[in-house]
């Protein structure tokens, strides 16, 4: 049976409301990870209230060797 490892990934957002990404950052993380053998597995908005994003969570695994 295949195993896994897991790793989390969270990218603050910006603004009085929340929404606004760094994009360019957001994707050198990204590649960064996928350059480790990371595989992009979901991501999620975390809303903090009323419907503001405060947080986007991005979860990853990859094969343990």
């Amino acid at each position: 049976m295949e195993k896994f490892e897991y790793k989390t990934l969270f990218i603050d957002v910006k603004g009085v409301f929340g929404g606004k990404v760094d994009q360019s950052t957001f994707q050198d993380e990204l590649n960064e990870l996928g350059l480790q053998g990371w595989e992009l597995v979901n991501t999620v908005a975390a809303a903090q209230s009323y419907g503001s994003t405060r947080c986007i969570i991005s979860v990853f695994k990859r094969k343990l060797q």
